[in-house]
């Protein structure tokens, strides 16, 4: 009897392998893609600066505005519908790449310079506006060349490209460190420093509302791109970024916030074009 189950058993056995392996495998969920992530949570978080206007600055009532802060909001319109649907992260020149790596914000709109140094720690997508580096110093300074301050002491904010083009370039001349853009403008003000190097924008700009001051015609290394910047590796998040500014620019977008917030700062003869990178497309 008991070998008569035995072989029973076997025929048993491999009749339920085989309707097994007949059963279609379950589907792997897919995984979330990171604008269905930013969708479920309904809000798209961005860094932006505080105190660098016309660009990302707090007004009076104690809104974040400005040229890149609006342009978060725009974002947040055409991918959440609503362009309240966003939250302002404050973040300094040196904390924009921690805080992507970090997670705690999905996009940085930071007037942040496009450097082959950058672009090995995060994505940047296309440009949004063009930068040169140039110095302030006041009016009556006996600086009158970048050569002059090779002997003095020079202000930049750490973790700008003014602060990594003089390390990297001027190992020896002696720089002065601030975090915030606005303390390194208030040390040039107390006299700490001879000269503050930055992003000619933002000079332009202090010097219009500053009088006494004036910025050095020469300009520390080329003109470069100035990005939105992602986590390395997120093509998703930077591919509709690039896609939504290619959008913005056939609206004029930019030049409507450079109407709004720039041209203002800068004299009257400055071309737009000069500034603004409409549709990200960059022709350096």
């Amino acid at each position: 009897m008991k070998k008569l189950l035995l072989p029973l058993f076997a025929v048993a056995l491999l009749a339920g392998c085989d309707k097994k392996a007949e059963e279609p495998a379950k589907p792997v969920a897919a995984a979330a893609s990171y604008i269905d992530k930013i969708k479920a949570r309904d809000k798209l978080i961005v860094g932006v600066f505080t105190d660098k206007p016309p660009f990302g600055f707090v007004n009076e009532a104690g809104r974040y505005v400005g040229f890149d802060t609006d342009i978060g909001r725009q974002f947040a319109k055409d991918l959440l519908g609503d362009e309240n649907k966003v939250e302002f992260v404050a973040v300094e020149p040196a904390s924009r790449i921690p805080f992507l790596q970090s997670d705690k914000v999905d996009l940085i709109l930071a007037n942040m310079t496009v450097t082959p140094e950058r672009k090995e720690a995060v994505d940047f997508t296309n440009p949004n506006l063009k930068v040169a580096v140039q110095a302030l110093v006041p009016n009556d300074s006996v600086v009158k060349s970048l050569d002059d301050l090779a002997s003095r002491t020079t202000i930049v904010t750490t973790g700008t490209t003014a602060d990594i083009w003089l390390t990297k370039n001027h190992p020896d001349w002696k720089l002065l460190k601030f975090e915030k853009n606005s303390e390194s403008l208030q040390a040039l003000s107390a006299g700490r420093g001879d000269a503050y190097a930055q992003d000619n924008l933002v000079l332009f700009s202090w010097a219009k509302q500053n009088p006494g001051y004036r910025v050095l015609e020469e300009k520390l290394g080329d003109e470069a791109p100035i990005a939105p910047a992602v986590k390395k590796g997120n093509i998703e998040l930077r591919d509709w970024v690039n896609a939504e500014l290619a959008k913005l620019g056939e609206e004029k977008f930019l030049l409507k916030l450079y109407d709004q917030y720039v041209r203002k700062e800068l004299s009257d003869d400055t071309k737009p074009e000069s500034v603004i990178v409409e549709g990200g497309k960059w022709q350096g």
